[in-house]
């Protein structure tokens, strides 16, 4: 399989499968003398590792972090930086009874035609949601650098669930509830509406989908690169690479289909003697390049695909149309753990961005960072 590296000056390489020994990620051109701990990742990752609460998987992975190389006196070296985490707790029986029975909804078949045969399917293997602790451990990095060297903050958070969408509310109450509700909603009325639907919904043996949406303040002018290398493209790109993942908007997104460009545009003033934006409506991205506002973008994901209820799939062995009830510990919703996953690809990006457009130098100083 190729396709499994993102960045130019920021590198991901991430590896591993749902079911097999690890899930890991090689981070390449971090620069050297960040601090950095193993801490600092499994924070990052004890956001996302699941049988956290009663509306996410069951599978239970401590998701353990070990970072392999790379740190050296608790700074980066330069070098690249190696982490895994082991998978503990699965049970592929399931799997190799629907080893020719394709679910629905997931890359089983098209993934059997492409490799003939040899990909690794127990739990999805490597298109399972399980591979985006890689991208978490990558991000872990990228946050930190954005943080510490420019001062950029990312905040995430659940906009809309099963339909239910947020509402009034600031990004102060988004960064303070995010992360102490089950729904990691913004707010915490919106999260008890949507842990209740998704609680109903996978009693009925069914899912949900969502939108996650996420804002980068802080980011300097002028990061991206027209046209190829726009910076809301390559966002978009990342975040499209997440599993489950089906559409990606900036700003006024689509709705933008609705205005006039009077309504539209973001108008310009001084602002103490700098020039700022009224609105912002492009989501602090124009022509492919940073504006200096907050980064505001949306995520799309569809329904997780196994659910408990009875669907029509094909027996490859028999050639026949067969029913089929997906077994296992799945996800009523992704949405909930994906929050620090969308926040993990954004950081990848920005931090990418931010190394070739010379923002973050390539040896931090000790003044840098501390």
């Amino acid at each position: 399989m190729s396709g499994n590296i993102i960045g130019e000056r920021f590198l991901l390489m991430t590896f591993g499968e749902s079911h097999g020994r690890c899930v890991g990620a090689v981070v390449d051109g971090c620069p050297a003398g960040l601090v950095l701990a193993e801490e600092d990742i499994q924070r990052e990752l004890d956001l996302r590792k699941p049988g956290q609460s009663i509306v996410t998987t069951q599978r239970t992975e401590d998701d353990r972090v070990e970072i392999l190389s790379g740190v050296f006196n608790g700074r980066t070296t330069g070098a690249p930086v190696a982490m895994m985490i082991r998978n503990a707790d699965k049970d592929s029986r399931p799997y190799e009874a629907l080893a020719a029975t394709p679910r629905p909804g997931h890359a089983d078949y098209v993934a059997k035609v492409k490799y003939g045969g040899f990909n690794d399917y127990r739990g999805g293997g490597r298109f399972s949601g399980r591979i985006t602790a890689s991208f978490v451990m990558g991000g872990a990095i990228a946050k930190k650098l954005l943080r510490e060297a420019l001062g950029v903050e990312i905040v995430a958070y659940s906009l809309e669930i099963g339909g239910i969408r947020a509402r009034g509310f600031t990004l102060e109450d988004a960064a303070k509830n995010r992360y102490l509700n089950e729904a990691r909603a913004p707010t915490p009325d919106a999260a008890e509406e949507m842990k209740s639907k998704i609680i109903t919904t996978r009693g009925k043996g069914n899912s949900l989908g969502g939108i996650i949406e996420c804002v980068a303040s802080g980011v300097p002018l002028g990061l991206g690169e027209p046209v190829f290398g726009s910076l809301d493209s390559d966002l978009a790109r990342a975040a499209l690479s997440i599993p489950a993942v089906k559409g990606v908007e900036f700003g006024s997104g689509f709705s933008a289909a609705r205005l006039t460009g009077l309504e539209n545009n973001d108008e310009y003033f001084f602002d103490g003697g700098k020039v700022a934006n009224r609105t912002n409506n492009a989501g602090g991205i124009v022509g492919g390049l940073s504006t200096g506002m907050p980064i505001v973008y949306r995520v799309v994901f569809k329904p997780a695909s196994s659910i408990a209820s009875k669907q029509k799939t094909v027996d490859l062995k028999s050639g026949s149309e067969v029913d089929l009830v997906v077994p296992g510990r799945h996800d009523p919703t992704v949405v909930p753990r994906a929050v620090p996953v969308v926040e993990s690809v954004t950081a990848l990006v920005l931090a990418d961005y931010a190394l070739r457009a010379g923002a973050i130098s390539p040896v931090l100083r000790k003044r840098d960072v501390d």
